[in-house]
């Protein structure tokens, strides 16, 4: 066990040449406004603060807080290891301050919203699979490799003193961080009023020893009545682009807004009537979607790992186990405030340069709230597990699986929406949530192929394009919503996602890729005068106790 833990350490320590200049594309001086390239990729997020009323908060509530941010900053560290290695030898090899500063954005000297392009002198393309497996590994090597742990989302592959693969648990490679949290996570327990968010957070605290999630993630389906929320651990698949299987490390922390929370509960007794009548054939709609899962709307407070990585996630749809997902169905957060903050700082200025100003009365923040829960509602529909019944879906797409499942959940969100609309459980005019959805496109494709939602996002344009969905206005350069042509095109995606889900066809989707999962001129011609107009891509975020007063 000693020697594993040190070769763990020994691993995880990256022997970089990088020096602090930055390449040459990053470090010209941009002659109209002074800044350097650098500089002015920072400027690309718009600073947001996250704060939230804590008034109604209990005393022990309030001490709670400051206790999670702490074991939420333990998950960030961990993530710099999974994501690039030695942070603190980064950092303290770049003498710029822009480029500092774009690295902790980044957790790395590659940029997110760029397709992972590295812009730290010295530093070569980003390994596909980060840092959870070997640089030195192929593919072949560990598909030829006969052990059960391999695919495991809680396990890093790496090399014993003889040079063959070995699984390492992440409770073993993370022995001291994952002790340190559980310890935090249960002194917040200790101080929790809520008996379901007491029962969570001891089993989450046994589950960072254990690498056995699956108990802790029934326990967080079971809560109903907290206020505070807090999903830490390794949760999310993303950042390993080799195989799709490894879990990253992150935390948020977050305050249920039970006024709007209110308003949304109604929605997931829809969900197996919507099963039922999704636009494919039978065989790949037989699951039951869960009848328990919740919605419910949040003001984040903060954000740690992977979550904070790049592109801020502004909605969650959590457990990712199927088995829990099939058991108890799941839990859609919504983080209204970080989500405001994309739409006002983002979304608008984007509609005022490529919606027809005829339509553009119809970007609404409802709308977008709306599309973005439905999204993450879409991720319960359809299939888990492929209709020859050999496998996940997950398993069986590999790297390509989360950009698939981002689509399906933008594309089945709409159509849900629409599905609703009909029933009259939806309110407005639904080219508001037609036209929101095309101004949202523009927004999340700026996140670059390296995004699992920026790849889902550039299939579903061209898709959609080639379905004359959105003409073009080359006078105005804008482009507005052909209604009838859209629903078609949103019922025809479906049911090719659906379809290429559920047969588990890897092929399939590799030429979906390689078709449609590019930006063509014209989009990239769009993106230019967005960014031309000095549109944020994202947001970053001022956070932390003094922030909350506490």
């Amino acid at each position: 066990m000693k020697k594993l833990l040190i070769m763990a350490e020994a691993l995880f320590i990256i022997i970089a040449s990088c020096t602090n200049k930055t390449i040459d594309d990053y470090n010209l001086l941009n002659e109209e406004n002074g800044k350097t390239e650098i500089q002015m990729k920072v400027d690309e997020y718009a600073t947001f603060r996250l704060t939230a009323d804590l008034s109604m908060l209990s005393e022990n509530q309030k001490k709670m807080i400051p206790i999670m941010i702490e074991a939420a900053k333990i998950m960030d560290g961990i993530f710099w290891k999974e994501a690039y290695g030695d942070k603190e030898a980064l950092m303290q090899s770049i003498e710029d301050e822009a480029t500092r500063r774009f690295a902790e954005i980044n957790y790395g000297p590659w940029d997110r919203l760029n397709n992972d392009k590295p812009f730290i002198d010295g530093i070569e393309l980003k390994p596909a699979g980060a840092q959870f497996y070997p640089e030195d590994m192929t593919k072949e090597e560990f598909e030829a490799w006969d052990n059960p742990e391999k695919s495991s989302l809680y396990t890093l592959i790496r090399r014993d003193d003889d040079g063959a693969l070995i699984a390492l648990p992440y409770s073993t490679a993370f022995q001291e961080e994952h002790m340190k949290a559980a310890e935090l996570l249960r002194e917040a327990a200790a101080l929790a009023d809520d008996a379901g968010l007491k029962k969570y957070l001891e089993m989450r605290a046994e589950a960072l020893l254990s690498d056995e999630y699956r108990e802790s993630d029934m326990a967080w389906m079971d809560m109903t009545g907290n206020t505070i929320e807090l999903v830490i651990g390794p949760i999310e698949n993303y950042e390993d682009k080799l195989y799709n299987y490894k879990a990253a490390h992150e935390a948020y922390i977050l305050i249920k807004d039970k006024s709007w929370s209110k308003r949304l509960a109604k929605y997931a007794s829809f969900l197996p009537q919507l099963q039922a009548e999704l636009p494919v054939a039978a065989a790949y709609k037989t699951e039951k979607p869960g009848t328990n899962s919740q919605l419910n709307a949040y003001d984040v407070v903060y954000y740690a790992g992977d979550c904070n990585a790049g592109s801020k996630t502004i909605a969650i749809n959590l457990p990712n186990d199927e088995q829990v997902q099939l058991a108890k169905g799941s839990r859609r957060l919504q983080l209204k405030n970080a989500m405001q903050a994309k739409f006002d700082k983002i979304m608008l200025p984007i509609t005022d340069v490529l919606i027809s100003e005829a339509q553009r009365s119809h970007v609404k923040f409802d709308a977008f709230f709306t599309n973005i829960m439905f999204h993450e509602v879409a991720h319960g529909l359809g299939i888990k597990n492929t209709i020859n019944g050999k496998s996940t879906v997950r398993r069986s797409l590999q790297e390509k699986a989360s950009a698939l499942e981002e689509g399906k959940a933008d594309i089945l969100g709409l159509y849900m929406v629409t599905k609703l609309h009909g029933m009259g459980e939806i309110e407005g005019d639904l080219m508001d949530y037609y036209v929101t959805f095309l101004a949202g496109i523009f927004r999340s494709v700026r996140f670059g192929a390296s995004s699992a939602h920026g790849k889902a996002n550039m299939i579903r344009f061209n898709y959609f394009q080639v379905q004359n969905a959105f003409p073009f206005d080359n006078k105005t350069g804008t482009y507005a919503v052909n209604f009838d042509n859209f629903q078609a095109a949103m019922n025809s995606l479906s049911e090719k996602i659906l379809t290429l889900q559920g047969n588990g066809d890897y092929e399939g989707v590799t030429k979906l890729f390689d078709e449609m999962g590019n930006v063509g001129d014209e989009l990239q011609a769009a993106l230019d005068r967005v960014s031309k107009a000095g549109i944020p891509r994202d947001i970053v975020f001022e956070q932390g106790v003094d922030l909350l007063g506490l």
